[in-house]
């Protein structure tokens, strides 16, 4: 019974900070859209938000939730030692460490979701491109690659599921 409560706790926190970090659950399915219809033309949001939320419940996905948006608080506050702290606050370009923390998203439905992740993190549609915004102050190091991995892993799930069903 521990290990449920703790599971729940795990998933609520892990939804109530990207919601307090300015990211929504329809944020997250509006870019599963966008990378899926081209491929699913009668496409609703409903089932993109389904598929959102079937990812948000893997411990694997609430785990790197926490993590990544506690080093970005921690950068916003300058709590992180040098030269971490300078690295995660400019978002460095090499530094690569965010997208590894994503890929241990995008990995939970397969290959595809590599595909699907590089897309939107050169596009960077919707919610990605609010996240990336420097000028709001906000440090994003981490959550922008969170979100889109989670859009990825959503939009490889969905694809999975419809090739079973073709």
């Amino acid at each position: 019974m521990k290990d449920k409560k703790s599971m729940d706790l795990l998933q609520e926190t892990s939804r109530k900070w990207l919601h307090e970090r300015g990211v929504e659950i329809e944020d997250i399915a509006n870019l599963v859209m966008y990378l899926q219809k081209k491929y699913h033309p009668d496409l609703e949001l409903e089932e993109c938000v389904y598929n959102v939320e079937r990812v948000l419940t893997k411990r694997e996905v609430q785990n790197a939730i926490l993590t990544g948006i506690q080093l970005d608080i921690l950068a916003e506050k300058k709590m992180l030692e040098e030269p971490l702290q300078s690295i995660v606050e400019v978002d460095e370009g090499l530094y690569g460490v965010d997208e590894i923390l994503a890929f241990s998203i995008v990995n939970v439905y397969g290959s595809i979701g590599f595909t699907n992740y590089g897309y939107i993190d050169k596009q960077k549609p919707g919610i990605l491109e609010k996240l990336n915004d420097k000028s709001s102050g906000k440090c994003h190091t981490f959550l922008d690659d969170i979100v889109g991995a989670i859009a990825a892993a959503a939009s490889s799930r969905l694809a999975h599921r419809n090739e079973h069903q073709e």
